[in-house]
């Protein structure tokens, strides 16, 4: 994997040393991706430290993406690209969308735009972009694993399509870590 900077990172050095989190995303133009990963920063570092657990992002397109994908989704964990998708391959992650396609009953509790609102944002930020880039191959589907320490899965979920993320909560809690409240409604307090 390739971090921010271009450096050239092994992937098992991702979780060789302690358990990890680790969620590929379709690519960074990607709505639901971008949705999702706006959740996923809403993950405190210190429930991951009591866990002494790792969240990370990889992604599929051009290092020079991850920056720019971190500040607009205000994502402060680790994130790396793979974008040779070696790591995807190896995984059997698939390109397409499955059987269950967008629009019929699974739905991400993370993803908040609607198909066609969503494709269009996801649309305006390529043609608005540095270059017209999808950052990525618009196909591929990603995934969630937790991995580690050393070469042990605890976890793999392979995205049938773009809405079909694991929720992160359940993630949570399979990798030991504390969960965390996504919804957006403001607390009531009774005085």
């Amino acid at each position: 994997v390739v971090d921010a900077d271009g450096k050239k990172i092994p992937f098992r050095a991702l979780y060789g040393e302690r358990k990890a989190i680790v969620v590929f995303v379709r690519n960074f133009l990607c709505y639901t991706c971008k949705e999702y990963v706006e959740d996923l920063a809403k993950v405190p570092k210190s429930f991951l430290e009591d866990a002494n657990v790792r969240l990370i992002v990889i992604g599929q397109s051009s290092y020079h993406h991850i920056k720019p994908f971190c500040s607009l989704t205000g994502y402060t964990h680790e994130m790396y690209v793979d974008p040779q998708r070696e790591i995807y391959k190896i995984l059997g992650m698939k390109r397409g969308e499955g059987n269950n396609t967008p629009g019929t009953s699974v739905q991400s509790p993370h993803v908040k735009s609607n198909t066609l609102l969503g494709s269009i944002r996801s649309m305006w930020r390529a043609m608005t972009g540095p270059a017209f880039d999808f950052q990525g191959d618009p196909a591929q589907q990603g995934g969630t694993l937790i991995l580690g320490p050393g070469n042990e899965v605890h976890f793999l979920h392979l995205d049938k399509h773009r809405l079909d993320h694991a929720p992160i909560n359940t993630v949570l809690q399979l990798a030991g870590v504390k969960t965390v409240d996504f919804t957006n409604k403001s607390q009531i307090i009774d005085i």
